[in-house]
């Protein structure tokens, strides 16, 4: 499926968090290293993974681990504990981990080492850095998301892939 979307040299930008809220409303999840093999039938030449990341959770971090064993990029920083009586997620406030600007940064540094863009996010703050993909840099811009995690801004702006499309292929 993916193939007819897809030109040249591929890199795929994973945003963790939006993913995982995905998984909620698909209920399944994504095996990661079914999700790299199904990626390596184009020229795929980096991915990568951008969490929060939780120093306590030794799940986690074996995870992580597995990931860049197999060939992830992984890109984390910890989580942050921010307070605000106004929240009554947990107590006094809500664990934060946002790696938007990290996500950007590698996109714009590695545009020489791909020509289709895949990001693996339904946040509509990415539709001004995928407009300039295309535009100025004349990228083929991928999306995969679930139905109710994309914005219409990146529907609109880019190829979208609904994940579940893919559910044969990728699930754990």
């Amino acid at each position: 499926m993916i193939k007819k979307y897809i030109q040249g040299r591929v890199s795929v930008f994973i945003d963790a968090s939006n993913i995982y809220h995905s998984y909620k409303r698909l209920k399944w999840k994504i095996d990661f290293r079914k999700f790299l093999d199904y990626l390596k039938e184009s020229d795929l030449q980096e991915i990568y993974y951008y969490t929060a990341r939780d120093l306590g959770s030794a799940g986690q971090t074996k995870f992580l681990n597995f990931l860049e064993m197999i060939g992830y990029k992984v890109r984390s920083k910890k989580v942050k504990f921010i307070k605000d009586k106004n929240k009554t997620k947990e107590k006094n406030g809500f664990h934060k981990g946002n790696l938007d600007v990290e996500l950007t940064m590698d996109i714009l540094e590695t545009k020489d080492k791909y020509d289709t863009l895949i990001l693996l996010s339904g946040d509509s703050d990415f539709e001004p850095l995928l407009q300039l993909m295309k535009m100025k840099y004349h990228k083929r811009c991928l999306v995969m998301a679930t139905k109710h995690s994309i914005s219409i801004e990146l529907i609109k702006c880019a190829k979208y892939i609904n994940l579940k499309k893919l559910k044969s292929r990728i699930e754990k």
